[in-house]
This record gives C-alpha cells, structure tokens and sequence, in this order.
C-alpha cells in the first residue's frame, strides 16, 4: 500500500474534486493514512485481511472485523465521506476562520445543528496531541466565555466557563497560544492548567497570578 505523507493533500478545490470524487477513493485515502505499511488487525497483529460487502476489513486470522473510520470522528456518521472531507477543505483553507453558518451554505445542509457539530469536531481533530509547551516569555491570564444575560451587570459567572489563556511574547509579534478550561479560579484548578502549557524555565508574566506561576514552576 502506498504511502500517504503529510503534504499529501490536494491544494485546490479543483483537486480535492477530481482526487476525492467518490465513496471508495475516500476510503482509501483514509486507510492509508491508518495503515501506511498495509492492513494491522488492532486484535491479533495479523497483516492480511479480506473486504466485506459492507465494506469491513475483517483479519484472515481472527477474524476480526474493522472498519477504517473506526474510532475517528467520521465513525457512524450518516453523510457521505466527500462532503467531510470538503469540509475539512474548506476550515483548513480559509485565512480568517469559518463559521458554522458560513460553512452550512459551501456544504448546502438543512440543519445548522449538524454542521456546529461538524465544526465542533473537526477544531477539536485539529489539535496535535502532545504538543510542544511554551517556552520564553509567556503572557497569562484568564478569562469568563459566555453571554450576557438580561437584567445583570457586571462580571457575572453564572452560566460561563472560565478559560486560561497562554501565548508567547515575540517582542515583535505574538507567537504560540494555548486555550484550557477550567473548573474554577482555584489552585487546585489553575496550577495544573498553567504546568500543562508552558514549560519549566519559561519566564511568565502576569498581574493577579503571579503567585499560582510560582507555584506551578517551583523547583522540586
């Protein structure tokens, strides 16, 4: 089986058409994005394997079934693997960002709810695991997300999710940024939140948290 790197991927929306214009041609793509080397039972290690009618990869030695979306946010979805993939083309290809509504009208579907679920996933997919933490000098602070409500003033937190907000200080520019949610303003919640985005030796800067910072990179 070919082997699929990380630059290959069409550039255009002419070559995401003609390279993805069917069922089979995603599926394969996609098996070999998990596969590269050829088909791995996840039971039994077995390197051979034969295809259902339904379109399964079931092991010749298990005889474990598998399907190639398993496990990856396109498992059991309803709608075709072209209009995903069209999708992950078009966030993944615009500058400025997408919105739901905006990609609800380039993917033509009725409900909006289905496409803020898309969307929901698909930032989510794109999040590398195991990234590389700040380093430098890292601005920090935290922040309340949500709406106002009728009728109440002032920094309420009734209803919102308090996120911590990391980014690096480039002098110039800014550089690097990390989002996390947290549970609450504590140290119990925050010290954590803060370990987990920036590394060790990295000079934070700060006004109210300047005491949670020395905390969380105290020398052990």
């Amino acid at each position: 089986m070919q082997y699929v790197g990380m630059e290959d991927y069409p550039r255009t929306i002419l070559e995401l058409e003609d390279r993805f214009a069917t069922e089979e041609a995603c599926l394969q793509y996609l098996a070999q994005l998990r596969w590269p080397e050829g088909f791995v039972c996840p039971r039994c290690n077995h390197r051979r394997a034969w295809m259902t009618k339904r379109g399964l990869y079931r092991c010749c030695q298990c005889d474990c079934q598998v399907s190639v979306t398993a496990g990856t946010i396109f498992q059991d979805t309803r709608k075709p693997l072209r209009l995903w993939f069209r999708a992950m083309w078009h966030i993944t290809s615009q500058k400025n960002g997408v919105s739901a509504l905006g990609l609800q009208r380039v993917l033509g579907l009725k409900r909006y709810e289905t496409v803020w679920i898309w969307l929901h996933k698909l930032r989510s997919a794109m999040v590398r695991p195991g990234r590389d933490r700040l380093s430098g000098i890292v601005e920090v602070d935290e922040t309340y997300i949500g709406g106002q409500k009728p009728g109440k003033r002032g920094r309420v937190v009734e209803g919102k999710i308090l996120v911590v907000i990391a980014v690096e200080d480039k002098a110039t520019c800014l550089g690097r940024i990390r989002l996390r949610r947290v549970a609450d303003a504590s140290a119990k919640s925050l010290v954590p939140a803060v370990q987990e985005s920036v590394e060790l030796g990295s000079v934070v800067r700060t006004v109210w948290m300047e005491w949670l910072c020395a905390i969380a990179f105290r020398r052990v």
